[in-house]
């Protein structure tokens, strides 16, 4: 019971890493730390040291893990169905027939109420291309080709565009599905890191910062900026409250300034109980290590070499691997998952691009 109590109060528990916690004691003048080893959990309060009984602070933990796992809303996007008529919204409809171009054919349906046919192609409207050679683009493209390597691949199954055409695709839907995901409040982790990536743009010198969840490696926010060292991170630091609808319990940066004023300015308060830890000055190696932002930052990197550097700050690019990354990629280190499953966010369908921009581009009648 004592417990339940400890994992009902806000503040209470305070998540350090994967397998640590930090928990009030009740009467709030002392601090206990439980750690989950490989066959149970220790924790440094005097019952459980002294006693080896199973304390109300473990108990605490497990009971936290289990709210939050039960608490957790998924969200769950699906393919669009065609079970209405668009004009009467009777469900009433059948097929009837395809409507046939040069690139591929389309369903016609027929309404049995108010007799109109109709065709739903949901963010492919007035499109002389099939649906899926859109994505496919987006998925050779996201997952490491060039351009002309992806115009190229198109051609080999049919689909004759330039990379020019390529280019406009990817410019017109990752804006159009950033604007859809970004409604979609992902469940991420207390724990966040940051860090930044220097890349050319127009051949100049700039940084890429971006933020993202220690646990469910969910890319939270991204912005470029011209400098390193006198980088306001504010900006960014806000973007991924906003993102995520709260702040991080413990933030993970290396030892740049910018992160630190960010920091006193954004996420720490007068209450020390409700700021945000800030470790820094972490390593590659050690219990405080940036390796996942690193792995991050390689993805990075390696489209950045297909693209022999980027064009401009805002560039489509970046928006389409932080999407890629998030809904579209599984992840080894996630056991074959996407960030986002794992932050409450599943992507139906074998086209999780298809799927997307369906819905970003459907509006209800």
């Amino acid at each position: 019971m004592r417990g339940q109590q400890i994992a009902k109060l806000e503040g209470q528990i305070k998540r350090l890493d994967d397998s640590t916690y930090q928990v009030n004691s009740q009467s709030g003048h002392g601090l206990y730390t439980v750690v989950r080893g490989s066959r149970d959990w220790r924790c440094s309060c005097p019952d459980h040291v002294y006693r080896e009984v199973k304390c109300k602070h473990i108990w605490g933990v497990e009971f936290s893990l289990k709210l939050r796992d039960k608490v957790q809303e998924n969200v769950v996007i699906q393919p669009i169905a065609i079970n209405a008529c668009l004009y009467c919204q009777s469900q009433s409809i059948v097929k009837n027939g395809l409507r046939h171009n040069k690139y591929g054919d389309i369903q016609v349906f027929q309404c049995n109420s108010c007799g109109r046919d109709f065709t739903i192609n949901f963010g492919f409207e007035r499109m002389k291309h099939n649906p899926h050679a859109v994505t496919a683009a987006m998925q050779l493209y996201f997952s490491g080709e060039s351009l002309r390597n992806t115009a190229r691949s198109l051609g080999m199954m049919g689909v004759e565009v330039s990379y020019q055409t390529v280019w406009n695709w990817i410019a017109k839907y990752t804006g159009l599905m950033e604007k859809y995901l970004d409604k979609i409040t992902p469940q991420v982790s207390n724990t966040w890191r940051a860090d930044e990536l220097y890349v050319k743009i127009r051949g100049n010198m700039k940084y890429v910062f971006a933020m993202m969840d220690n646990e469910t490696r969910f890319w939270i926010a991204q912005e470029v900026a011209n400098t390193k060292d006198t980088h306001d991170a504010r900006e960014l630091f806000h973007m991924a409250s906003e993102r995520a609808g709260k702040k991080p319990q413990i933030l993970i940066t290396d030892g740049l300034r910018s992160y630190r004023d960010a920091w006193l300015k954004e996420y720490r308060t007068r209450r020390l109980e409700d700021s945000t830890v800030h470790i820094r000055n972490i390593t590659l190696a050690g219990t405080h290590n940036n390796n996942k932002m690193e792995r991050l930052n390689g993805e990075i990197r390696d489209r950045e070499k297909v693209t022999r550097n980027l064009k401009k700050d805002d560039t489509p690019i970046l928006t389409g691997m932080q999407i890629f990354h998030n809904y579209v990629r599984p992840h080894m280190g996630l056991h074959g998952k996407t960030p986002a499953e794992l932050a409450g966010i599943s992507v139906k369908g074998k086209d999780k691009w298809l799927t997307i921009i369906q819905n970003a581009s459907h509006r209800p009648q």
